[in-house]
């Protein structure tokens, strides 16, 4: 995969497919993932929009799931890896802040706070304790350091899982600037190479924007955090959010885009 970059362009997309946050909820995914298999066709494109693992308690077999798709499709219809994108959303950033932990100035406050949002279950679903991290946060780099090494080793060992995290990227647009993918939201004000992290924290007011930004007619997202979307409700505005609150309902939104950003299909999981 390519990390020259932290956008992708998707060039020569026939149709582009895109998955809301997933939240490690797997059997959500897996119904996702047979309808996928079943209708991608030559030239289509794949794009993930972040927070694939976190809060529910399947984020490390959800992220094999999601690697094993990834290299079935890219088998059958030959992609190319760039045909296929993962984009950072906040649980894969807090995840990866987890992974240098010995860097943090204050490694226990940040921990319980990641854990309030739940990187726990990520930690758990790879097979580590709530109080062992608690208990390492607080012994000092060396036990710290020693600790993501563990972490890390932990992570290659599952094939693919050290490459995901390597790989994410910020945002994807197609050929045309018409439609743009991103985790949660975009300042506006700023061009896409002048953002900061409003990618995957948010931007204020940004579900009510309603003029293009840039050349975009359409911005898709996965992620906001108190937004009620239903699907229907998405075909005429130029944000188009593939997801729901509450979490407990475990759905998973998705779409299939064309380039210029027209919506071809809005779809859930079973």
């Amino acid at each position: 995969m390519n990390k020259e970059s932290n956008f992708v362009q998707l060039n020569e997309a026939s149709r582009i497919w895109a998955i809301g946050s997933i939240h490690s909820n797997l059997q959500s995914f897996n119904s996702i993932k047979n309808y996928v298999i079943d209708n991608f066709k030559d030239g289509d494109k794949l794009i993930f929009l972040g927070n694939v693992i976190g809060l529910g308690n399947h984020s490390k077999e959800t992220l094999s799931s999601i690697i094993n798709l990834r290299f079935e499709l890219m088998s059958k219809y030959k992609l190319k890896p760039e045909s296929i994108i993962f984009l950072r959303g906040a649980q894969e950033e807090m995840f990866n802040k987890v992974l240098q932990l010995q860097i943090a100035p204050n490694p226990i406050e940040i921990i319980n706070w990641m854990f309030e949002h739940g990187v726990n279950n990520t930690l758990n679903s790879y097979g580590f304790d709530n109080q062992e991290v608690l208990k390492v946060a607080t012994s000092g780099t060396l036990a710290i350091t020693k600790w993501t090494a563990k972490l890390n080793q932990c992570i290659l060992s599952n094939p693919g899982h050290k490459e995901y995290f390597l790989n994410l990227k910020h945002a994807a647009y197609s050929s045309s600037k018409k439609i743009l993918f991103v985790n949660r939201g975009v300042d506006v004000t700023r061009p896409l190479s002048a953002q900061n992290d409003c990618f995957w924290w948010g931007f204020q007011n940004f579900s009510k924007i309603s003029k293009p930004y840039n050349t975009f007619n359409r911005i898709v997202r996965g992620y906001q955090s108190n937004h009620n979307n239903e699907l229907e409700n998405s075909k005429n505005k130029m944000i188009c959010t593939l997801f729901k609150q509450p979490l407990s309902n475990k759905l998973i939104y998705a779409g299939i885009f064309s380039e210029n950003g027209e919506i071809i299909e809005l779809f859930e999981s079973n």
